[in-house]
């Protein structure tokens, strides 16, 4: 973890503002979604990412075969991998 020498306090209603130069460098932009996660003492933000929905891999490229689900190329190979599996296990219920 690379330390800024920035300092910045919370307000009345648990705010914080990212400084200007941190946003430019790290390409943030208004109103751009962040996850927030929690290691030990520390606040960890991150730029939100989506992944896939059935990996949860954000590495990877992703395809959006249903509205707001993204899935990833080799997520995909497996369903067409098992695709007699899942026609099957449909039909027999």
């Amino acid at each position: 973890m690379k330390a800024t020498g920035i300092v910045r306090y919370l307000d009345g209603l648990g705010r914080v503002v990212i400084p200007m130069e941190l946003r430019r460098t790290l390409g943030i932009g208004e109103k751009d979604p962040f996850e927030i996660y929690v290691d030990g003492e520390r606040i960890i933000l991150k730029k939100y990412a989506p992944g896939c929905c059935l990996c949860g891999n954000v590495e990877r490229e992703l395809v959006s075969l249903y509205p707001e689900k993204l899935i990833c190329k080799p997520c995909i190979g497996i369903i067409v991998k098992n695709e007699s599996k899942l026609i099957e296990s449909f039909s027999t219920h």
